[in-house]
């Protein structure tokens, strides 16, 4: 779907014109470029910590990572925003745990019409 044609589904629904799709609450990307952009080696690394040893607070994960807690905070906030990463409150600590197990991409080398799927 195009960004425009998108735009016009999104005001539409605002207006109450038409009901919103089943799946408009599902987790998208902008872009096949944004997503890439989004998973660096090191963000690659840092959710594969995540989801394999389970950290029970950021700093536990920054002592996983050897990374500092702050520069760890912010990058969960963008990993979470994605729906990578859910953080979750657990005796007053913040827990990360993963929020997507595959991306599946499908792109289109004569367009913008990338199609990308969370499985």
């Amino acid at each position: 779907m195009s960004h425009r044609v998108l735009k016009e589904e999104m005001k539409a629904v605002a207006r109450g014109k038409i009901k919103a799709p089943s799946d408009a609450a599902a987790r998208s990307f902008n872009s096949v470029e944004a997503l890439v952009r989004l998973l660096t080696p090191g963000n690659r690394y840092l959710l594969s910590v995540i989801r394999d040893r389970k950290p029970k607070s950021i700093a536990e994960l920054a002592k996983l990572t050897n990374r500092a807690a702050s520069n760890l905070t912010r990058t969960l906030a963008k990993l979470e925003g994605a729906g990578f990463v859910e953080m979750k409150t657990e005796n007053r600590r913040k827990v990360p745990t993963v929020g997507i197990g595959k991306i599946l991409i499908e792109i289109d080398p004569y367009s913008e019409n990338d199609r990308l799927e969370i499985a």
